[in-house]
């Protein structure tokens, strides 16, 4: 590797690291306005909402971001395609919203919500789920602008896209907490509205919009399917699993218990999110485009070398500064999270790593191997909460959640060492 393409990609893992840091900031802020407001039995009931927003962001959406990087990457040079491919996707997009809105409202007014959401009044959580529906669609649309110009290759569109919106969300969450004009749960449905405006302008600008879909002659959709059934299964399963886990040690330890673990595990997912997001700019749009198993290499494993460092890095420091992270993440109800952060550190150290190889099975839609991984992943999460919490109490779910990352890794290094390249 030369000197020159070792420094582009320092300047671009940075350079969207930094970026990404605006994103960990709205993360970090509404977390910590929710720590400050809320006592930890309320905590773990956002942290239910949160997740059956996420699933609806899914089935809406078919948790297809991935596809809207790589194939807009792969086409960018002819655009009757690419416009072809925005079309499919679109209309895609567009019939799994509407059914999506459709079984949230029947959901909304038969579930037993009193019992999903303890303390929660049923009204307010009603309310809620409704509001949650433009919200939903609002993520959607600032989700799919940013993807389509990473693919494009606009870094600064991309930029502008997810710092502003960022910005605006905090805007959002912290007003009408201050106020009290809404609920907690209606306030968290409804964040991304105005951002969703705001990334649909900006989208608009680089050709990006509904003329242009609309006036396409093709409609191609066949490649959606792959990139959809990759990111629903994930989208959906993930927060089931992570639901059944709080809703384990709230009913065995109590839903203040049930909250320290949700303050832990926001912790880690704040962080892990920001490498996540820096993967999804660094490595989807290089090893999208067809290649050899060497140039595969070059691509790859500098990146993949230098994450594991700067996680390691990352990883250390919170350890050694772990009482100091709690404190300023969330507040002094949560202390003792303190106590459950070093094994939950070592899962994400295997994290940073499992994605990194994840994201080439996305990119190469090696949709098979990646479901099969993926299931047997939150499997083996959720059986081994439910024995760890038996065995370990409070750490039980840290351990099941180091073991499962652990052996994602060496299951994805497989993986991407069996997958077949062209030959030069």
């Amino acid at each position: 590797m030369t000197v020159n393409q070792n420094s582009k990609i320092w300047k671009l893992f940075f350079g969207s690291g930094s970026v990404t840091l605006f994103n960990a900031l709205r993360a970090f802020i509404v977390n910590k306005l929710l720590a400050v407001f809320l006592p930890p039995a309320a905590f773990a009931c956002v942290g239910q909402f949160m997740n059956w927003m996420s699933i609806g962001q899914a089935t809406s959406s078919l948790a297809m971001q991935n596809g809207w990087v790589s194939l807009t990457a792969q086409n960018k040079n002819d655009l009757k395609q690419l416009h072809g491919v925005w079309r499919g996707g679109f209309r895609i997009t567009t019939f799994a919203t509407i059914i999506t809105c459709i079984l949230a409202a029947i959901f909304c007014f038969t579930a037993p919500l009193e019992k999903m959401l303890p303390g929660i009044h049923p009204r307010l959580a009603q309310a809620a789920i409704l509001f949650a529906l433009p919200g939903i669609l609002a993520t959607n649309i600032v989700t799919i602008a940013s993807s389509v110009m990473n693919g494009l290759g606009s870094v600064r569109r991309w930029a502008l896209i997810q710092i502003v919106s960022s910005m605006l969300q905090i805007v959002w969450v912290a007003f009408f907490l201050y106020t009290g004009r809404l609920s907690v749960l209606s306030i968290i449905a409804t964040q991304t509205i105005i951002a969703g405006f705001f990334a649909a302008r900006v989208a608009s600008r680089a050709g990006f919009n509904l003329s242009t879909i609309r006036k396409s002659v093709l409609d191609i959709r066949g490649p959606w399917m792959s990139y959809a059934v990759m990111g629903l299964v994930p989208m959906i399963v993930s927060p089931l699993i992570l639901m059944c886990v709080r809703s384990m040690i709230g009913y065995e330890m109590g839903w203040n218990a049930a909250g320290i673990w949700q303050g832990v595990y926001k912790i880690s997912d704040f962080f892990a999110s920001i490498f996540s997001a820096v993967l999804g700019v660094l490595i989807l749009p290089r090893v999208s485009r067809t290649m050899t198993r060497d140039e595969f290499r070059q691509e790859f494993y500098p990146v993949f070398y230098r994450l594991v460092a700067v996680t390691f890095v990352v990883c250390g420091a919170l350890f050694f500064c772990r009482d100091i992270v709690v404190a300023v993440m969330l507040s002094a109800s949560y202390a003792p999270a303190a106590d459950y952060m070093p094994i939950q550190l070592l899962g994400d150290l295997f994290r940073s790593g499992g994605w990194c190889f994840g994201m080439v099975l996305i990119a190469r839609r090696e949709t098979k191997i990646f479901l099969i991984v993926e299931l047997g992943a939150n499997l083996l999460f959720a059986i081994g909460s439910f024995i760890g919490i038996r065995l370990f109490e409070m750490h039980g779910p840290m351990m099941a959640y180091a073991l499962e990352n652990f052996v994602t890794l060496i299951a994805l290094v497989i993986a991407v060492r069996r997958l077949k390249w062209n030959t030069p």
